[in-house]
């Protein structure tokens, strides 16, 4: 029931930019906080950022000031800006959300891949 729905990943050179969007369905959008998160081959998934129902963000401190975390209630859809890219944002990106403080929903994830 639950879904989460990704895409705007792709390959870009460092410097450049794109944003990712997840479309969600099957609960209540607009009270529940949304993040992404990432993961590169061989380390640990980790937190990029994350959006309150009050639209207020939080970010990992390897991406301020480069990433922009938003999101559209009317469209149920939360989007991450991602601006100048360097080699080591190169993992593949995934929506999430965690429902009733317990059970933690996830996208298929999306690739980005940043060339030097």
């Amino acid at each position: 029931q639950v879904q989460l729905v990704e895409s705007g990943g792709g390959l870009v050179q460092a410097g450049g930019s794109l944003r990712l969007s997840c479309a969600a369905s099957g609960f209540i959008f607009s009270i529940n906080t949304m993040g992404w998160y990432r993961q590169a081959p061989g380390k640990q998934r980790e937190l990029v950022a994350t959006i309150t129902s009050a639209a207020d963000p939080n970010y990992a401190d390897s991406v301020k000031g480069r990433f922009t975390i938003s999101r559209n209630n009317a469209k149920n859809t939360v989007y991450l800006q991602m601006n100048s890219l360097k080699p080591e944002d190169t993992a593949v990106y995934y929506c999430n959300v965690r429902l009733y403080a317990l059970t933690d929903y996830w996208g298929q994830g999306t690739q980005v891949t940043v060339s030097s």
